[in-house]
């Protein structure tokens, strides 16, 4: 059956929208939600009724969500505020209200679908912990621990996770992780087991290339027996905040293969992640170039706009670009308008928040926004260094040294690590504790010698503690980072909601010898 309306036509036999004699690129889940709506177009369709037709139960944000449904209006030319084709209605769901024409089918074979739909973001199944000991109890605490793991990770932006129902359909079996993986349609598998010895618990836990079988990531976790809710809870954060920057790294690099003619939004996405990571003048403009592709195939996708207003946010405290208002503006108004669009994506917020914080100078609204994203999202890593960051510029150092120590428990191996060390460097600056600032600066740049913020937190403590030789030679290394910097523009450029810290960073750049 043909379904045809305005000047499309949706072909379920060939999964084709067209326009005339055009197709219509669209991703996967956009054509499975396309035709859902107009299937049942006689009545309105809740978010549940999505879920389940769409994405077969499995948990997705509500930004994965919202951004499908904006990308199937674009597709459809449904772009204004009246929408014609596709209705929200409050508190109910969604209706697909354009007049619609069905003809058989005749432009081709049935295409099979596939028993689960394929998705661009990376899907996991967290399958059920094998209980090693001979204690039937810790089945119990075996399955809590799996529950919450599921839960928290729904939380995380861009990561589809199978539902509880499905994914202990495994309990008590020997299973193969790759046909976990073909049955569940999901890229990665998580699994664990919990082996209790006298007072002591041991809980180990795996991700696993469902494709491949190759492990990514292996961590084990301790604890008394006697405080087990306490571990519960503590296994549950470490494995959510270890597992987030893993799948995004392990995305990039199974996409990597991808032609660039053939790249999708999401594709995008995460190439620009990769080369944001690289971490270089040339590579932050690469990734802002992929997330400006990425924005012109689909104008609201948030997850988009805000890595771009934060990769504008990294060149900015880097210096690494003109200084130029108008890429100020710009940023910050991606920043807001990606957090208008997915106000529930934890990571799209956190952007956002550094984004504004950075080149709008607006640190109550950054405050908001972190907070935002800390309760959808406590275990994130970046955004608790970030959050803990903008406290110890502001003066409040105690609350931000806290955040950036937890994020660092969380994830100790963090590859992005030199950031938590940087912000730790300004917590010790605020207090005066020089020597302390000179030990976690050069911790970041053991990791990231091109750390501007660590190069410059680094000259001021060791101008304070009377090291004005080896000032010196840093300020040298921070000019080849940095060529352009002076120490007026830095001023001009750099947020200190305390006078005191930029009057103090001020007379340290001038005494190692950077420019006026």
């Amino acid at each position: 059956m043909l379904y045809l309306f305005n000047d499309f036509v949706l072909d379920p036999n060939r999964r084709e929208l067209r326009r005339g004699d055009a197709v219509v690129a669209v991703e996967p889940q956009v054509f499975d939600l396309l035709e859902f709506l107009i299937r049942n177009r006689d009545h309105v369709v809740s978010r549940d009724d999505v879920l389940e037709a769409v994405w077969r139960g499995r948990i997705v944000s509500d930004a994965t969500l919202s951004s499908r449904i904006s990308a199937a209006r674009n597709a459809i030319g449904d772009t204004g505020e009246e929408q014609r084709l596709i209705r929200t209605i409050a508190r109910k769901g969604l209706r697909f209200v354009g007049e619609v024409r069905e003809e058989s089918g005749t432009t081709g074979g049935a295409a099979a679908r596939p028993l689960v739909p394929p998705v661009t973001e990376p899907a996991i199944a967290v399958l059920p912990f094998t209980n090693m000991s001979s204690d039937p109890e810790q089945d119990y605490f075996a399955d809590g621990v799996v529950e919450d793991i599921i839960t928290a990770l729904s939380r995380c932006s861009g990561i589809v996770v199978i539902a509880r129902n499905s994914s202990f359909t495994y309990k008590g079996r020997a299973v193969d992780v790759r046909e976990v993986g073909r049955e569940l349609g999901v890229a990665y598998v998580l699994e664990g087991s919990v082996r209790r010895a006298g007072s002591r618990l041991r809980i180990t836990g795996q991700l696993i290339d469902a494709a491949t079988g190759a492990h990514l990531w292996a961590e084990r976790f301790d604890g008394e027996a006697s405080e087990v809710f306490a571990l519960q809870d503590d296994i549950t954060a470490r494995v959510v905040a270890a597992i987030e920057p893993t799948l995004e790294l392990a995305e990039s690099e199974r996409r990597r293969p991808v032609p660039q003619s053939e790249l999708d939004a999401y594709d995008l996405l995460l190439r620009a992640s990769s080369l944001r990571d690289a971490f270089t003048a040339d590579s932050l403009r690469g990734a802002i170039g992929c997330l400006e592709q990425a924005l012109a195939i689909d104008p609201t996708y948030a997850p988009a706009m805000a890595a771009l207003a934060y990769c504008h946010a990294l060149r900015h405290f880097q210096g690494w670009l003109a200084t130029d208002e108008d890429y100020r503006r710009k940023a910050v108004a991606l920043a807001w308008r990606a957090s208008e669009l997915a106000p529930n994506a934890a990571q799209v917020l956190w952007m956002a928040a550094f984004a504004i914080w950075n080149m709008a100078d607006e640190i109550a609204p950054a405050r908001e926004l972190f907070r935002r994203s800390l309760a959808i999202n406590p275990n994130s890593a970046m955004a608790l260094v970030l959050a803990g960051w903008i406290e110890a510029m502001a003066g409040n150092q105690a609350a931000g040294r806290e955040l950036i120590l937890r994020a660092q428990r969380l994830n100790p191996r963090d590859p992005r690590g030199w950031f938590a060390s940087g912000a730790m460097a300004i917590c010790a600056v605020a207090d005066e504790d020089f020597e302390d600032a000179i030990v976690w600066a050069d911790r970041a740049l053991a990791q990231n010698r091109r750390f501007a913020v660590a190069l410059r937190v680094l000259i001021v403590a060791l101008v304070k503690t009377g090291a004005l030789s080896r000032a010196a030679r840093v300020a040298q290394e921070l000019l080849t980072v940095e060529p352009e910097l002076t120490v007026s523009s830095f001023q001009s450029r750099i947020p200190f909601p305390v006078a005191s810290m930029a009057a103090t960073y001020a007379e340290a750049l001038r005494a190692a010898g950077v420019p006026e």
